[in-house]
């Protein structure tokens, strides 16, 4: 992923919106990239709480660029001399699947070298069953999703030991019902929606003590609604995506209060029409997805603006490159892409095909092998 780097912010009004304007000199790495920040505001509704958040300029994109999105996926794994490539390694099995998934959405997976990636996915495969992001690394609950998603996509399970992948996941599960990511034993709410995905796109939900697992989940949930990665931690979008997301393939969505919830994601929506993970923070083309994805579960899509959704996310492309960005002007990336274009069929784009809002997957690849998650009316 691209490291983000950004100047310090002076303000200044300008046109009733407090514009935060851009100095040279810092090498300071917690703020947006100065390129984006050129369209950064604060502003303040009424009398309420300044609010953060982008400017969309006249110029910026207004209508999807499908082709060059698919040359952009496809061309991006072939650079392997590439220094972006080549620092992304720790990650690379949820790169190929952001990437696989990303190109059947668009019907052009058959573009990507299919024999390749099976070869790649089972040589990633340990003893224990675990896989990892790429050869010569440690196994992960993350990427152990990832691939069994890319296996599902070509139809080709037998790429691995699935009965090693199944005992991998249950070894993880502790005793609260958690789970942990890997042997290191780091528990979170993510981990959680990990395994439960894994083990029903395997059709072995049965391999684990699901009732435990439910009720770690539920005790996370918080006094917003919301989730969050542990008991007590704050809610987050990313969070909430996961334990929706776990509850629906549990079959356990009707523990959440779909109304206070979904208060709290539509809250997500800036002046923009971008989505933040939680308040006060930026819109970012991710947030499309894991918020939307959220809403569309728990049956309360209808509640934000769709229209200015799209508006935002489809000014996150790079005319040049294609790729989707996390805010406009930034750099695009396959992590970014995937979910600007997974947003976008859940908001009815013509050109991409229907994504399941709960395994980030084409529905038709759902019914292919019989799995229906849970999705509140």
């Amino acid at each position: 992923m691209n490291t983000l780097h950004c100047p310090p912010l002076a303000s200044s009004i300008q046109g009733g919106l407090r514009v935060l304007q851009i100095s040279t000199r810092s090498t300071d790495t917690s703020l947006p990239s100065a390129k984006s920040q050129e369209h950064i505001t604060i502003t303040t509704p009424g009398q309420g709480t300044p609010v953060k958040d982008v400017v969309i300029g006249s110029d910026a994109p207004s209508s999807l660029l499908l082709s060059k999105h698919a040359d952009y996926i496809a061309e991006y794994g072939s650079k392997k001399d590439d220094y972006e490539y080549c620092i992304t390694e720790y990650l690379r099995m949820s790169g190929v699947y952001w990437g696989l998934t990303a190109m059947e959405l668009m019907g052009q997976l058959g573009r990507m070298d299919r024999d390749e990636i099976l070869r790649f996915v089972s040589e990633c495969q340990h003893e224990c069953g675990g896989i990892s992001a790429s050869q010569g690394h440690d196994p992960h609950l993350l990427y152990t999703l990832s691939a069994v998603q890319i296996l599902v996509l070509y139809d080709s399970l037998s790429s691995v030991d699935v009965e090693k992948v199944v005992s991998y996941v249950r070894g993880l599960q502790q005793e609260d019902g958690s789970f942990a990511g890997d042997k290191w034993g780091e528990i979170d709410t993510r981990f959680s929606f990990c395994a439960v995905a894994t083990l029903a796109l395997l059709g072995r939900l049965d391999a684990v003590d699901v009732d435990k697992a439910v009720k770690f989940v539920l005790s996370c949930m918080n006094f917003d609604g919301g989730f969050g990665c542990r008991p007590g931690s704050e809610s987050h979008a990313g969070q909430i995506y996961c334990c929706v997301g776990f509850l629906s393939v549990t079959g356990q969505l009707h523990h959440i209060d779909a109304d206070l919830l979904g208060w709290w994601l539509c809250e997500r929506q800036l002046p923009s029409g971008g989505l933040n993970g939680r308040p006060e923070k930026l819109p970012d083309v991710c947030y499309s997805w894991w918020v939307l994805a959220s809403l569309q579960m728990i049956g309360r899509l209808h509640w934000i603006d769709p229209d200015k959704l799209r508006r935002f996310i489809l000014a996150c492309q790079d005319e040049e490159t294609g790729g989707f960005a996390d805010r406009p002007g930034d750099m695009v990336d396959p992590f970014h892409t995937l979910f600007g274009i997974a947003g976008l069929s859940l908001l009815g784009e013509a050109q991409v095909r229907p994504v399941n809002p709960v395994f980030c997957m084409p529905e038709e690849t759902l019914r292919r092998i019989g799995l229906d998650p849970d999705i509140l009316d």
